[in-house]
């Protein structure tokens, strides 16, 4: 199947995909549709800006960094799977869990996890205060303040180091930061990046990839 118009941006960026994967990207949009006309996920301008803002927006990561064969990554507040699907199926040889406390939520996750054909992803409905195990990296896109985020995680967070950096917080954010990084500077070691380094659209002019680790 050739991929649709709107799914070629994501080729535009990451141009070594392998057929199963653009197969994947393509028909992710329409999953999406189908699933939100019966549970309000996504709002209508971003189902219309689809691969941008929910796509390509998650795939940021996988730019910032090559995770290593069989990391294990925890998605926290997955929402309808992002940036947590999106990556899945980028990093097919990674492990992911997928949380989130509201049910329907997952609920579609998992239907479009079993339509994807992904058998690197598992999804709880589950609070991460509950979740138990370790994992090399916790991925997030703006549940919270960072203040209230990394004291839920920080315990999750595995001490086995397998990648070129060190374990961590990969957070996706929005908006001025520095309040929100003054309140945890005092923990953690902080490195902001923007997307904009990485993708030429004006919605990522405002968007930033927060990477934390403990000092």
């Amino acid at each position: 199947m050739k991929p649709s118009d709107t799914s070629k941006i994501i080729q535009t960026y990451f141009p070594n995909l392998e057929k199963k994967q653009i197969y994947q990207f393509d028909i992710l949009k329409e999953l999406y549709i189908g699933w939100n006309s019966k549970i309000n996920l996504i709002s209508r301008k971003d189902i219309d800006n689809f691969y941008t803002r929910h796509v390509l927006h998650s795939l940021s990561i996988a730019k910032y960094i090559e995770f290593e064969k069989g990391s294990k990554i925890l998605d926290v507040g997955t929402g309808g799977g992002f940036p947590g699907i999106p990556l899945a199926i980028y990093f097919s040889n990674i492990n992911f869990k997928l949380i989130d406390s509201i049910a329907k939520k997952i609920k579609v996750v998992n239907k479009v996890v079993s339509n994807l054909g992904l058998k690197n992803v598992i999804s709880e409905v589950q609070r991460v205060e509950k979740t138990h195990g370790k994992y090399d990296f916790i991925i997030s896109r703006a549940v919270t303040k960072l203040e209230k985020f990394c004291p839920w995680v920080e315990d999750k967070i595995s001490n086995d180091q397998n990648n070129k950096i060190k374990n961590g917080i990969i957070y996706l954010k929005g908006g001025d930061l520095n309040n929100e990084i003054k309140k945890v500077s005092n923990i953690y070691n902080i490195h902001i990046t923007e997307i904009s380094n990485y993708f030429k659209d004006l919605f990522f002019d405002t968007k930033s990839i927060v990477y934390l680790n403990k000092k």
